[in-house]
């Protein structure tokens, strides 16, 4: 009896990791070979005019109290807030002839009070008029977006900022970060006249190759064992539950190629979301294919994250309050001001040496599951059988305990299930719910450490360890339910004896079951769970 339940748990365990492999794509990403390497680490920026800054016209951050309004942006069918920050000379006076600056948030939301803040005031007190506008959001969710159509809303900021007093219309450009830095080139390419651009923590690339991208980062700075990185093609490559999120392939290259105006391209070496070298030789190269002069600089900053910020320490008020790294702010306003002169003067590259392992590249496209409705629907068709299935037969089976307290039978009870068959069946429904319902908190764990920067060996490899075991006594249980299903109706049963199930309310419980366990079984080995080398 051990060596067929051995015998046939390893058959089954075999099986689910041979779906596991041949359903969906594996994860190879291709190391970088050619690395980026920066002239000097210094940052500061070539070509500024020293008569210019002499005389004021090039001024540095602090130079100039900053006078602070709320402005009012007209959309096409709203209208959004947005603040205006103004360097102001010594007897109060605005000054005149002034560069300025739109700010194009990143992703999620984007209240002017809140974003940019510190670099839009230090920008302004260096004698640049900035404009950080409120993002549009009633245009915009998780599921869908069009950035083609906010840069057409973010245009109407570029146009009041060029009217503004004190601003020199000739020398407005934009700052796009993140998500943002999509947005821009798509600004820049429609409306020449933009001055120029500044590209902070870009990713270039398709935002679901710069997702898949972050993910594989993020789970090797956690330290995560090999297997999980089956998921990361599956769970991005795949359709999304529900449709939407059309914005996933969205190629900005295109709109690169188109540039004309001078690019400054900053990023943090601290950054594990974005392809740092990758997209600096995107960018370089696409400006150089196009008919246009659109000369590029660009700065790496030791230590800075995605944010530009540098985490040293603990931050008083969360991770949105650590400091600005302290170049980036003096960089951005001498390279701003010095134009263009600035725009391509040597060093072309600089700053500290960034460190990219893997390239960002098409994600794979599951095959079975590559349905994101199919997925949900499986895990939740699933565990709604099960559930189903073990709480009503439970229910069941109290009601008739109570009645025999009531009524004794001379004979005794009769049973639902052969001997055997329901103990693995119970054993069978629990263990196909509690493995998916461990491995969903396990990979919500993990990506909570993941996104915090943070390791914890215990969650990442015992919680791995855990959710396995669980598979493989859930696998176990569904060996002996094989089992005993085969030796009952392989054996000769005298008259009245049950068979696997007698009834049909438990001939309904057990295909309930089974059928709600093989859809979790085959899910749990197209994430992973079973993966055996193969």
């Amino acid at each position: 009896m051990v060596f067929r339940t051995i015998a046939t748990s390893a058959a089954l365990l075999v099986g689910l990791a041979v779906v596991g492999a041949v359903a969906g794509p594996q994860w190879d990403p291709r190391p970088v070979t050619e690395h980026v390497v920066p002239a000097t680490p210094d940052t500061r920026i070539g070509g500024v005019d020293p008569a210019a800054v002499a005389s004021g016209e090039i001024g540095a951050v602090g130079d100039h109290e900053v006078r602070t309004e709320p402005v009012t942006i007209e959309l096409d069918g709203a209208t959004v807030g947005g603040l205006l920050r103004r360097p102001v000379q010594a007897d109060g006076s605005l000054l005149t002839d002034r560069p300025g600056v739109v700010f194009v948030h990143g992703a999620g939301t984007g209240r002017a009070v809140e974003a940019f803040a510190g670099t839009a005031d230090d920008l302004a007190s260096a004698g640049i008029v900035t404009l950080v506008p409120d993002k549009r959001l009633d245009t915009y969710s998780l599921r869908d977006r069009d950035y083609v159509a906010m840069a057409r809303d973010y245009d109407r900021s570029v146009e009041l900022l060029r009217g503004v007093d004190g601003v020199d219309p000739s020398r407005v450009g934009l700052y796009g970060e993140s998500e943002g830095a999509w947005i821009v080139p798509i600004l820049q390419a429609d409306d020449p006249s933009i001055a120029f651009t500044v590209l902070a923590s870009a990713p270039v690339v398709p935002p679901r190759e710069q997702a898949a991208y972050a993910v594989d980062n993020y789970l090797r700075h956690t330290g995560v064992p090999d297997q999980v990185f089956r998921a990361i093609p599956r769970a991005v490559g795949m359709q999304f539950p529900g449709g939407g999120f059309g914005y996933a392939d969205f190629d900005v290259r295109p709109w690169l190629v188109r540039q004309t105006a001078p690019v400054l391209v900053v990023y943090g070496t601290a950054d594990a979301s974005m392809p740092l070298e990758q997209g600096a030789r995107l960018i370089l190269a696409d400006t150089a294919a196009g008919p246009g002069d659109a000369p590029v600089t660009v700065r790496y900053y030791e230590g800075a994250d995605h944010g530009l910020r540098v985490r040293d320490g603990a931050a008083p008020d969360g991770a949105d309050h650590y400091p600005l790294h302290p170049d980036v702010v003096r960089d951005l306003a001498a390279w701003l001001q010095g134009q263009p002169g600035t725009a391509d003067a040597a060093p072309q590259v600089a700053g500290a040496t960034p460190e990219q392992l893997y390239l960002a590249a098409p994600v794979p496209q599951p095959r079975w599951w590559g349905n994101g409705d199919v997925v949900v629907a499986a895990v939740l068709g699933g565990a709604g059988l099960v559930v189903l299935a073990l709480v009503s037969w439970g229910t069941v089976a109290v009601l008739r305990r109570v009645r025999r307290l009531a009524r004794p039978r001379p004979h005794g009870a009769a049973h639902d299930f052969a001997p055997g068959v329901g103990g693995a069946l119970v054993v069978l429904g629990v263990g196909s719910v509690a493995t998916t319902g461990a491995l969903a908190v396990y990979l919500l764990l993990v990506a909570r450490l993941a996104f915090d920067y943070q390791r914890n060996d215990l969650i990442v490899q015992g919680g791995w360890v855990t959710v396995r075991v669980l598979g493989v006594v859930t696998a176990v249980a569904a060996a002996v339910l094989l089992q005993r299903v085969a030796d009952v109706r392989s054996t000769r049963r005298p008259a009245g004896a049950v068979g696997v199930a007698r009834g049909v309310p438990a001939h309904v419980v057990l295909w309930c079951v089974v059928a709600g366990s093989t859809s979790l079984l085959l899910t749990l080995a197209y994430w992973g769970v079973y993966q055996l080398g193969i």
